[in-house]
């Protein structure tokens, strides 16, 4: 009966954590939460934003279509939940080397740059998020710049500073 009790709180408490096919120390689920944060900054991602992202879930984390929207989805509940950027960027931390984490940069520029601008809060996201990875401001701008070239001069830039 006890453990019925404690099992009744837990569903209040927490009711979709048994439903999630990714754990919260699992870095992939960290790294799609911010690039989810990222995407949504400036409202409902757009079908652009929706492909990139899907495509970066696919590729870096060489998941299938199926896996990677079942991670998409629990990443999409873990950030909503989120109150700042520190638990997924101190997971991710744990979790990868440097590299790994200019990736996990870099696949934000990526998805900063779907929709063709780039707006302040965009910028600032991926300067704290980046910062919080320990990701210096230098390396930071390369990723940017690398990621800016790429996509062309189709892109409007409203940050300052970039």
């Amino acid at each position: 009966m006890l453990d019925g009790l404690r099992q009744f709180i837990a569903d209040i408490v927490a009711p979709h954590d048994q439903d999630r096919a990714f754990g919260d120390s699992d870095y992939r689920l960290a790294a799609t939460a911010l690039l989810i944060h990222v995407v949504s900054l400036d409202g409902q991602p757009s079908a652009a934003e929706q492909r990139k992202l899907h495509s970066l879930i696919e590729s870096h984390f060489g998941l299938d279509r199926g896996t990677a929207d079942r991670l998409i989805a629990d990443a999409t509940q873990v950030e909503g939940e989120a109150v700042d950027l520190y638990h997924f960027t101190s997971v991710i931390m744990r979790s990868l080397d440097e590299e790994g984490r200019k990736r996990i940069v870099q696949m934000m520029w990526e998805l900063v740059y779907a929709d063709g601008q780039v707006s302040e809060f965009e910028d600032n996201v991926v300067w704290r998020a980046s910062d919080l990875l320990g990701i210096s401001q230098r390396d930071r701008i390369d990723l940017k710049h690398a990621v800016g070239d790429r996509v062309g001069g189709q892109v409007k830039d409203s940050a300052v500073g970039g």
